[in-house]
């Protein structure tokens, strides 16, 4: 690969011209953008690169009716193998119809592939060297240098002032707290029955009949809600703008490793409520035993693909702060054996248990049942392959989706819901979740 590596002043600005030159230029039916941002947030194990990929020299995708007898987990190890490469995009949740026997009874609103990774032409890492300067590296296989000239071009022609405003737009959710709490008492009595003993429950807020500004939600999402693993997606008309705080599966070499989030509190309006809520959320037994099961069961993912011996909880319980709540992460690492591929291990993993419950099949039989929204992406994994077989992927969460054609938007939130679980407090912690994408879209 070729590639040019230029210091900036203002390295958030130059960034963000970079992404809007990114989507201008990809505005084609089949354009495609995936931006991975950690928002200068230290994370355990590193959060997301600041990295930015562009153009598609070739896609691995599929959905619905030609999925049927696929495997897409296979067919990404293959496509790789082909051709060592970076790969990025992501990994839906209704995937799990094909690695069990499951369905997906509800409609899929927003069209999105279960599945599309790409290829890309283009890759532009941003590394910071203070707290504005930075360095921009291109990389690719055509000019670089004439592709750094369109974006400095690009940025001092069509400066994206407009992209710090955003529309007001109506949120409706599909379920009300009334259905909500009565569905939680359901997923109680299946706990009683010995059914699972733990379900996350998600449902879905939406917007009909909407033009967005990807860009401006975007910028508006992550200045309210920065996360270490945002995302910002362009697939054709369709949109993809995440600030995810949690981590789904990442490798390094032979090390695997998982951190699931099962905890969660809003942060304080000065330092002593603040440090108060921190020290009920570390302590709350309730949201301790949450985490405690989800950390079980990726210990058992994990050691699916894992040596004998080398599972390891690095970390139980932690409490890490970001600007809307803290959240209780927990971290899980293996050594991956010898026989075992990359794509094999995110498969062994695959949905993440922070968002099905356990055990994990009933778990997802039963959000199937009691769920009123498909998934989709919502609950999958978006990250990157490396052309050396590392990877590291996203849990989505605190994401918009968006179809520009059937100007139709969603995001859904859930939490983990056990026996002793209060309706009424679930019910206000998902609103908590929804808060910062409810606000971006109402204004």
């Amino acid at each position: 690969m070729n590639s040019v590596r230029v210091s900036v002043k203002d390295l958030p600005a130059w960034r963000l011209q970079a992404l809007a030159w990114a989507t201008a230029q990809e505005a084609h039916e089949n354009g495609f953008v995936a931006f991975l941002n950690n928002n200068e947030i230290t994370y355990p194990n590193d959060p997301f690169p600041n990295r930015l990929f562009v153009g598609t020299k070739r896609v691995i995708a599929f959905s619905g009716e030609n999925a049927v007898g696929s495997n897409a987990f296979q067919e990404l190890q293959n496509a790789h193998q082909e051709h060592p490469s970076f790969l990025v995009g992501y990994f839906g949740y209704d995937l799990k119809n094909q690695l069990e026997t499951l369905t997906s009874r509800n409609p899929n609103r927003l069209n999105f592939p279960d599945f599309y990774f790409a290829e890309p032409e283009w890759i532009i890492d941003f590394e910071w060297q203070n707290d504005l300067e930075g360095t921009v590296v291109i990389w690719g296989e055509g000019d670089v240098n004439e592709l750094l000239e369109q974006i400095v071009a690009y940025a001092q022609f069509h400066r994206p002032s407009s992209i710090l405003q955003a529309t007001p737009h109506k949120v409706n959710c599909r379920v009300t707290p009334e259905e909500y709490q009565a569905t939680v008492r359901r997923i109680q009595a299946y706990i009683l029955a010995g059914d699972v003993y733990e379900l996350n429950y998600c449902i879905e807020f939406f917007s009909e009949n909407v033009q967005l500004d990807p860009l401006a939600i975007y910028h508006a999402l992550t200045t309210r809600s920065p996360m270490p693993f945002s995302s910002f997606l362009k697939i054709g008309d369709r949109y993809v703008m995440g600030a995810s705080p949690e981590r789904f599966l990442k490798k390094v070499g032979r090390k695997i490793l998982s951190q699931p989030i099962k905890g969660t509190i809003r942060r304080g309006q000065t330092p002593e409520e603040d440090a108060s809520l921190r020290a009920q959320l570390l302590n709350s037994e309730k949201e301790r035993a949450e985490n405690l099961m989800i950390v079980d069961l990726v210990r058992n993912d994990l050691a699916r693909s894992a040596e004998t011996g080398s599972v390891h909880v690095d970390e139980l319980f932690g409490i890490y702060g970001f600007q809307q709540v803290y959240q209780m992460i927990s971290t899980v690492s293996a050594t991956l054996r010898e026989t075992v591929s990359w794509a094999e291990a995110i498969r062994n993993a695959f949905p993440m248990g922070s968002m099905t419950g356990a055990p994990k099949i009933r778990a997802m039989e039963l959000i199937d049942e009691l769920e009123v929204s498909r998934r989709g992406v919502y609950s999958g994994a978006i990250g990157f392959v490396t052309p050396d077989g590392d990877f590291d992927f996203n849990v989505v969460i605190r994401t918009l989706l968006y179809d520009v054609q059937s100007q139709y938007a969603s995001f859904s939130v859930g939490s983990a819901i056990t026996y002793d679980a209060d309706p009424a407090q679930e019910w206000d912690e998902c609103l908590l979740k929804a808060r910062a994408i409810r606000e971006v879209l109402e204004g």
